[in-house]
């Protein structure tokens, strides 16, 4: 069953409302030379708006085993398999001369955790280039996310929810909100969410705030357990969302923009919860 997310309600009611109640004015009493019946129809328009960006449309979940569905909508920016350079320093480690300082992305301790694929923190991860592959390394799928594109996230696979963590950005009280496009929009607003799969693995789900989106709003809180494509949160208009897997557990199966694939010149689309974008090996 289809609807509107959690949110969308009032919003889409209130300029109904204000619109429908324009046009009777309008028509009844006076139109003001026609701005009632302007402003009602632009609050209808803005209503509709509201329709579409809150939809929130029911989804087909795979049943298949060992498979990783896609955590939201859109196209697929680049898939990467990466390796973990360094972490975000705890309260001792700050005062180390060893502390590394990014102008875009901040302070970094130039040591990956002891185990990577833990995501324990927030970590600095790097391409991995062909033959010098590593057991702690991991595979990244970036979806960049348009405003007309469903903007509900779902749970990639049945997990608990570990760790939720919430990050402003740099340069800016909320963050320097780059586009989402750009690969740098990855140190945008962010909330950065873990999830321990039943089978005793994690996941990194990161919902990054775009350009224009200013909104990341958390379903769910540490310790939820979670089916494979449930709801857990949302981000408001264009954003991006970005996904770890342990690359020796999974292989990804969906085409980037990156991938030169003329079928999938802007990335292959996914749909959250239905879209299946890594297999078991």
């Amino acid at each position: 069953m289809g609807g509107l997310a959690r949110g969308g309600h009032a919003p889409v009611l209130i300029t109904f409302m204000m619109g429908s109640s324009a046009i009777i004015i309008g028509l009844i009493i006076d139109s003001l030379n026609g701005l009632m019946h302007l402003f009602g129809v632009l609050c209808w328009m803005a209503s509709a708006f509201f329709v579409n960006f809150w939809r929130d449309p029911g989804r087909k979940i795979p049943a298949e085993e060992g498979v990783i569905v896609s955590p939201a909508d859109g196209h697929v920016m680049f898939v990467r398999r990466e390796r973990a350079t360094g972490r975000r320093p705890t309260a001792d480690e700050t005062k180390s001369s060893n502390i590394e300082i990014d102008e875009l992305s901040g302070p970094w301790y130039p040591e990956a955790l002891a185990e990577p694929q833990s995501f324990a923190t927030e970590q600095r991860f790097v391409p991995v280039e062909i033959g010098k592959e590593a057991p702690n390394d991991v595979f990244r799928v970036a979806i960049f996310m348009s405003p007309l594109d469903v903007h509900v996230n779902r749970s990639p696979c049945a997990a608990t929810i570990e760790r939720m963590e919430y990050r402003t950005g740099r340069g800016r009280r909320r963050g320097p909100f780059l586009s989402a496009m750009k690969k740098e929009s990855e140190h945008n607003e962010r909330v950065r969410t873990v999830f321990q799969a039943d089978d005793g693995f994690r996941i990194e789900v990161c919902q990054i705030s775009g350009a224009f989106a200013r909104t990341i709003v958390p379903w769910t809180n540490i310790g939820d357990e979670l089916r494979r494509g449930q709801r857990y949160g949302m981000i408001r208009l264009g954003s991006r969302v970005d996904i770890r897997v342990p690359a020796r557990l999974f292989e990804p199966v969906v085409e980037s923009a990156e991938s030169a694939n003329p079928q999938f010149p802007k990335g292959q689309f996914v749909q959250a919860g239905s879209s299946i974008i890594f297999r078991s090996r």
